[in-house]
C-alpha cells in the first residue's frame, strides 16, 4: 500500500499543495500545467492514486480514451482509492465498448460507497448496454428516487424503459427530463429514436433536429436522424445526415455502422461491407459491430464468415444478444440448414423466454396447425402492457396472418394482414399514378425503332440469365431449378442492373439519346459488379423480379443475355405479395388497390415487351405449368440457357444454396400444388383487390 505523501514535492510545495494546485490547474482549463504537476508527484510517488486519476481526466477529455482508462487502472489498484475513482473507470471502460470491467469497476464503486448516487447511474447504463435491463433498472430507478429532480436521470431511466419495449414508461420520462431540461440535447435525442421506432417520423425527425440544434456535436442525433429516414424509406436523406455526422465525428464506431445498415438496405452491398469493416477495425470487441458485419457479410453472400460474426454479437455483451441469435437462426434457415435452424430459434427463446422476434423469425420456416403454441405466444404479445414497437408489430401481424392461413381461419388470418398491411403503409409515401406514368414512359421510349437503331451495340456475353416478373410468381422456383444445374449459379436478387443503369442518369430519360458506347458501358458495368459472383459457371442468375421494367434494356446492353419472365395468377400473386412483409422496397403490396393497381401496369409494360422481344433473348413460364410438368418445363428453361440437360434440375429441393427470399421455405421441398388457386377460399377478404384487377364479378 501506497500512503499519503507527506514530504514536498518540490522545495516550495507540499505533496498536498502540489495537487491542489494541479487541480486549480485542471479546473481553470490548464490542462498542461495539471498534467506537469501529476508528472512531477508521480516522479517522486509512483503509482500515487490521485495523481494518476487527474490523469485519466486530462486524457479522457482530450480523446485519449486507452490512455485514460490506463491511468484509472492504477488509481484503482490502491487500497486507498476511493469510490468515485472506480466510478469512472467503469464509465471510461464502458466508452471503450470494455462492459465486462465496467461493470466489475461499477459495482466496486456502489460496494465502497452504496450513497454514491453518480455509481449507480454508471452501474445502471453499463448493465443497460450490456443487455441486462431488470438490473439496470433496479439501479436507475434508485437514481431517480434519489434525485427525481434530475433531467439525466429521467434520461437514463427512460432508455432502460425503451429497451424494455415499455414504451409509455420510456415517453413518460423522456418527457420529464425535458420538463426538467427544455435544452436537455441528449433526451431530445433519445426521445427521436422512441418515435421513429413507434412509426411517427416527422416527430422523430423534429426532435432529432432540436437536439443536433442544441448540440451539433451530439453523434445520436444525427444518427437517430437517419435512423428515422431509413424507417420510411428515405435512404438519400438519411446518408446525407450520416454525412453531417462523418464531419463532426470522422471516426465514430455508430457513424459506420449505420451508414453499412443504409447502403445495405439500398443494394450498395460492397459500400455496405466496407463501412462495416471500418467500424470492426476501430471496435473489434463491439457486439453491435459484429453484428453490423454479419448483416453486410450476409447481404454480399458471405454466409459463413457472416455466421461467424453473429456467433461473436451474440457472445459478447451487449443489447444486441437477442437480435444476433435471430439474425443467426436466419442466415441459417437461408443456407438450408433447417434443423439448425430451428435450434438457433430455441436458443435465441431459452435466454429470450417469450422473444417476439425469435417467434416470427422462425414463422416462415414452419407450416402451422390449429392449437400451435407460437400463435398463441404471438397473440399474447400484441397484447402485453406496453406494447411491441413497430417494427415488431409489423413482423407479428404478418407472421400471425401466416399462421391462420395455414390453419385455413380466413377471418383471422385477414384481420391480422390488413392491420399490418395498413401499418407498414403508414410509414412511407407511395403515388400508384406516378408508378403507372413511369411505365407508361418506358414502353413509350422503347419501341421497334428504339430497338432495330441500337442492336448488337452493348457488352455481349451469354453469362447473365435475367428472371424477372411479380414478387411470388415463381421466380424463386424456377432460379432454385437453374441453380440445380452444376453449370449455373444462382445469385438471388440483386441490385447490379439498377445501379449500373442509374449510373448513366434517371431511367429512362437517361436512354433516349443514348449512343453504343453508352449501352457498352452500362453493360460492362454490370458484369462488373457480377464478376465476384460467377464462381467458374457458364451462366449466372439474376432473380431480382423488378427487373421486369429493364426487360427492353438488356439485350441492348448485353446481347447474348436470357430473360425468363415468370407468371403466375393475378390473385395468387398479389394474394402471396399482400400476405408477406418484405425485406426490400416492394412498396406498391401493402395495399390491396395499389396492388391490384400495379399488377395491371405490370401486366401491360410485358405485354409490350412480349410484343418487342425476340425469342432468342426473351420466354415465359407459368408458375402452374411447372407445377403440372416439372420435368418438361425444367428442360424448356435449361435448353434456353443454351447448356445440356441435368438430372439435378429435378431435384431442387435438395440443393444446397442460400436463398434470402420470402420463398426460402417453400423451394427447400418437393413441388405441392396447393397453392394453384389458393386465393379462392379467401375471396371475401379481397374485394379491393378483385376490383382493382378488373376481376369483381368473379
Amino acid at each position: 500500500m501506497i500512503g499519503t505523501p507527506t514530504t514536498s514535492v518540490t522545495p516550495q510545495l507540499t505533496f498536498a499543495e502540489a495537487m491542489t494546485l494541479a487541480h486549480q490547474h485542471w479546473n481553470a482549463g490548464q490542462a498542461q500545467q495539471a498534467e506537469q504537476l501529476c508528472q512531477r508527484i508521480l516522479a517522486q510517488w509512483p503509482q500515487q492514486p490521485d495523481a494518476l486519476h487527474l490523469l485519466g481526466l486530462i486524457a479522457h477529455a482530450f480523446g485519449r480514451l486507452e490512455l485514460a482508462v490506463s491511468y484509472l487502472r492504477q488509481a484503482c489498484q490502491t487500497l486507498s482509492a476511493p469510490a468515485i475513482y472506480f466510478s469512472n473507470l467503469a464509465e471510461m471502460c464502458r466508452q471503450q465498448g470494455l462492459l465486462v470491467e465496467a461493470e466489475q469497476a461499477a459495482r466496486q464503486a456502489v460496494a465502497l460507497d452504496p450513497t454514491l448516487v453518480d455509481a449507480w447511474s454508471n452501474l445502471g447504463i453499463i448493465l443497460q448496454e450490456s443487455g441486462k435491463l431488470d438490473d439496470s433498472l433496479e439501479c436507475l430507478q434508485r437514481v431517480v428516487t434519489l434525485r427525481p429532480q434530475a433531467a439525466q436521470a429521467h434520461n437514463n431511466l427512460a432508455n432502460t424503459y425503451r429497451r424494455l419495449d415499455r414504451q409509455e414508461r420510456a415517453e413518460w420520462h423522456y418527457k420529464q427530463a425535458l420538463s426538467l431540461d427544455p435544452n436537455y440535447a441528449e433526451a431530445c435525442s433519445n426521445l427521436s429514436f422512441l418515435l421513429s421506432s413507434q412509426g411517427h417520423f416527422d416527430e422523430a425527425v423534429a426532435a432529432g433536429r432540436r437536439a443536433v440544434e442544441l448540440n451539433p456535436r451530439l453523434v445520436d442525433g444525427y444518427l437517430n436522424i437517419a435512423e428515422a429516414e431509413t424507417q420510411r424509406l428515405n435512404h438519400g436523406e438519411a446518408l446525407r445526415w450520416l454525412d453531417a455526422l462523418h464531419r463532426v465525428a470522422p471516426s465514430h464506431v455508430g457513424g459506420f455502422t449505420a451508414r453499412a445498415m443504409v447502403l445495405r438496405k439500398g443494394g450498395l452491398f460492397d459500400e455496405a461491407l466496407h463501412c462495416a469493416r471500418q467500424a470492426l477495425a476501430l471496435a473489434p470487441n463491439d457486439a453491435s459491430v459484429h453484428n453490423a458485419m454479419g448483416n453486410a457479410l450476409q447481404a454480399s453472400g458471405l454466409h459463413d464468415q457472416a455466421l461467424e460474426h453473429f456467433n461473436q454479437a451474440a457472445a459478447l455483451p451487449g443489447s444486441v444478444t437477442e437480435e444476433a441469435m435471430i439474425a443467426r437462426g436466419v442466415l441459417l434457415l437461408e443456407s438450408g440448414r433447417k434443423e439448425e435452424a430451428a435450434v438457433a430459434f430455441e436458443q435465441a427463446l431459452s435466454a429470450f423466454p417469450g422473444s417476439i422476434r425469435a417467434l416470427t423469425g422462425r414463422s416462415d420456416s414452419k407450416t402451422f396447425k390449429p392449437g400451435d403454441a407460437d400463435i398463441a405466444a404471438m397473440e399474447a404479445g400484441l397484447v402485453r402492457e406496453g406494447g411491441l414497437l413497430l417494427t415488431d408489430k409489423l413482423s407479428t401481424h404478418f407472421a400471425l396472418g401466416k399462421a391462420y392461413l395455414d390453419t385455413g381461419d380466413s377471418a383471422r388470418a385477414f384481420h391480422h394482414l390488413d392491420t399490418g398491411n395498413r401499418l407498414k403503409r403508414s410509414t412511407f409515401a407511395y403515388d400508384s399514378q406516378t408508378a403507372r406514368q413511369w411505365m407508361q414512359s418506358i414502353a413509350g421510349l422503347f419501341s421497334d425503332e428504339f430497338q432495330s437503331a441500337r442492336q448488337g451495340q452493348g457488352a455481349a456475353s451469354s453469362l447473365p440469365v435475367f428472371i424477372v416478373g411479380m414478387p411470388r410468381s415463381g421466380t424463386t422456383l424456377v432460379e432454385q431449378i437453374l441453380a440445380s444445374h452444376p453449370r449455373v449459379q444462382g445469385a438471388g436478387e440483386l441490385s447490379s442492373l439498377r445501379l449500373a443503369v442509374e449510373n448513366q442518369g434517371r431511367f429512362p430519360q437517361n436512354l433516349a439519346n443514348c449512343s453504343a458506347q453508352d449501352l457498352a458501358r452500362v453493360g460492362h458495368d454490370y458484369l462488373e459488379r457480377i464478376k465476384p459472383l460467377v464462381d467458374a459457371r457458364d451462366r449466372l442468375v439474376d432473380k431480382m423480379p423488378g427487373n421486369f421494367v429493364y426487360a427492353g434494356l438488356i439485350p441492348l446492353i448485353l446481347p447474348g443475355a436470357r430473360i425468363i419472365h415468370c407468371r403466375r395468377d393475378p390473385v395468387d400473386t398479389c394474394l402471396s405479395c399482400y400476405s408477406k412483409q418484405f425485406s426490400g422496397e416492394q412498396l406498391f403490396t401493402y395495399d390491396q388497390t395499389e396492388l391490384g393497381q400495379f399488377y395491371r401496369d405490370y401486366d401491360a409494360l410485358m405485354r409490350h415487351w412480349r410484343q418487342l422481344l425476340p425469342a432468342e433473348s426473351f420466354i415465359e413460364v407459368d408458375y402452374e405449368s411447372v407445377l403440372d410438368d416439372l420435368e418438361g418445363q425444367a428442360r424448356r428453361l435449361i435448353s434456353f440457357i443454351d447448356l445440356p440437360w441435368d438430372e439435378a434440375c429435378l431435384d431442387f429441393h435438395k440443393t444446397r444454396r442460400v436463398v434470402r427470399t420470402a420463398s426460402v421455405n417453400q423451394v427447400r421441398q418437393p413441388l405441392y400444388k396447393t397453392s394453384k388457386g389458393r386465393w379462392r377460399a379467401h375471396a371475401e377478404h379481397l374485394g379491393p383487390l378483385l376490383a382493382a384487377l378488373g376481376l369483381a364479378e368473379i
